[in-house]
């Protein structure tokens, strides 16, 4: 799938750390982070935007933070369907968000060619727009702007992570996100998102409300099982800041944890999502998805609270407490050829995760 020449990214400016960058007066292209904690990072509104609300959030840590694409070894055993009818159990779906799961493997085809960075870097005109918007962008409303024929609303739903939302190197912009946003919505009315740094949650519900587009987001937390909880409470307070912010009319759920249990359970040397190492993976987890439902709770707000892990590697004591499970079904880890690679992904969600679920 390729993006074409009029949705091709902007070169992306470095994070930058600017302590003295004042919330009256923000930087519109980047966000900020304060490593001494001294002040909250802030994020300006997209140049369409006219509010000037700022984004108030939780300075995040760098240093206590893992590279979330770095993957744990994958056993092959979460390449099998489930062996025994006694680890079956009960899994909670909200309506068909079973979809979702199986399509993640192509949302992650769409992420790698959102992130690609273009070969020229493009300017900013003074009107706002950038050379890189879809040709006959409104520059002053971003809800105006072209479809591309040749795009269908084929796909449940996508996983998208925006171009520079990985700390330390936070160098995302609302302009950008927006610029996905309308190419994603021409192909789906949903995203999930794997994580919240960098300030992800709130620019991609703003360029949703801006873009007025027909799109819901599952918003995620990433926690790091290693790190006494620094990693879901720093996305926690990123969540709860876009949801004060944008509200929930385009909130489908949170998901908290991304092949959580998979990469405790594979570092242990285990194979078993139910065994040892799995109930202990749980034993963490699931405190912080009881912890996000207390938080919206607080807020007075009733939103799914759910999961996400490998296709095989649910524990059942993690699915009595979520709402949904979204299985990650990857053909490639499977050393499956492109040829067959729809047929292996269907079957083994079919066997494996819609079995569960209806177990």
């Amino acid at each position: 799938m390729t993006r074409g020449e009029d949705y091709l990214m902007r070169e992306v400016g470095p994070y930058r750390d600017n302590p003295g960058a004042s919330s009256s007066n923000p930087d519109v292209s980047h966000y900020y982070d304060d490593p001494s904690h001294t002040q909250a990072a802030t994020h300006a509104p997209s140049p369409y935007h006219n509010s000037n609300t700022n984004l108030n959030n939780m300075s995040s840590s760098p240093n206590d933070y893992r590279n979330l694409e770095t993957a744990a070894p994958r056993s092959s055993a979460w390449l099998e369907k489930s062996q025994t009818g006694s680890k079956r159990a009960k899994w909670i779906v909200v309506g068909s968000l079973v979809g979702l799961a199986a399509l993640v493997a192509i949302g992650v085809s769409l992420g790698v060619v959102l992130s690609k960075k273009s070969s020229n870097s493009d300017t900013t005109t003074s009107s706002g727009s950038t050379a890189g918007a879809p040709a006959g962008t409104n520059p002053d409303d971003p809800s105006n702007f072209p479809k591309n024929s040749t795009f269908k609303q084929s796909f449940w739903g996508i996983a998208y992570t925006p171009l520079g939302s990985l700390l330390p190197d936070c160098g995302n912009s609302l302009a950008e996100v927006i610029e996905d946003i309308q190419l994603m919505s021409q192909l789906t009315t949903r995203i999930r998102l794997y994580g919240s740094d960098c300030n992800q949650s709130s620019l991609v519900l703003a360029a949703i409300q801006e873009t007025k587009v027909d799109m819901s987001v599952y918003l995620g937390n990433y926690p790091d099982p290693t790190d006494n909880g620094t990693a879901y409470y720093r996305q926690k307070q990123e969540i709860q800041t876009a949801l004060q912010t944008y509200g929930t009319a385009n909130v489908a759920g949170i998901t908290v944890g991304n092949e959580f249990i998979l990469n405790y359970v594979t570092q242990a040397g285990q194979s078993d999502p139910n065994g040892s190492a799995g109930d202990a993976a749980a034993a963490i987890l699931i405190p912080y998805i009881n912890d996000t439902r207390s938080m919206l709770t607080e807020m007075g707000l009733s939103i799914p609270v759910g999961t996400s892990d490998a296709g095989s590697y649910f524990n059942n004591e993690v699915l009595e407490v979520v709402d949904y499970g979204m299985a990650n079904v990857h053909p490639w880890f499977a050393n499956v050829s492109i040829d067959d690679a729809a047929a292996w992904t269907y079957e083994f969600f079919q066997e494996t995760d819609v079995s569960l679920a209806q177990s």
